[in-house]
């Protein structure tokens, strides 16, 4: 007997591709652009403006990607996504930092605190496509892993 899919198969595809995301950014102009970006990629995306507000947000919508700016206001993106590491809710949570902090000391206080990817602003779209597709295919293929894997 033929399945039928209730579904439309597109809806599905899309829906295999599309990561829940969390953006947390002070600027909120930034903020605003990111969000429109990653929905126009197909990513369902949330926004916040501060690390306490991110911790909420993470707990609440179990995120698969933090994108997190490092000089926030109150906790700082490193605290962050050091409490994030510590909570197993997020062991295969992906945390992004787009921050300003560049230089080679703020690239590996983001490594020791558990940040997967250490991108400087302004960041090129190109190169946050190119992290986002490889852990939704990893994602899809295999259960992860929860370690840092490189400093962009």
């Amino acid at each position: 007997m033929e399945q039928r899919l209730d579904r439309d198969p597109a809806q599905i595809v899309k829906e295999a591709r599309s990561l829940r995301i969390l953006i947390v950014e002070d600027n909120l102009d930034a903020a605003e652009s990111l969000l429109i970006l990653l929905e126009l990629w197909q990513h369902q995306a949330s926004v916040v403006h501060d690390g306490s507000a991110a911790l909420a947000a993470a707990r609440s919508l179990l995120p698969d990607v933090v994108l997190l700016d490092i000089g926030l206001p109150g906790l700082d993106g490193y605290q962050v996504a050091r409490r994030l590491r510590a909570d197993d809710a997020f062991a295969g949570t992906l945390l992004v930092a787009m921050t300003g902090y560049g230089q080679p000391d703020d690239r590996r206080r983001s490594q020791e605190a558990g940040i997967h990817h250490h991108f400087v602003k302004p960041v090129e779209p190109g190169a946050l496509r190119e992290v986002l597709s490889r852990f939704a295919a990893e994602k899809r293929n295999t259960a992860g892993s929860s370690g840092p894997v490189s400093s962009s």
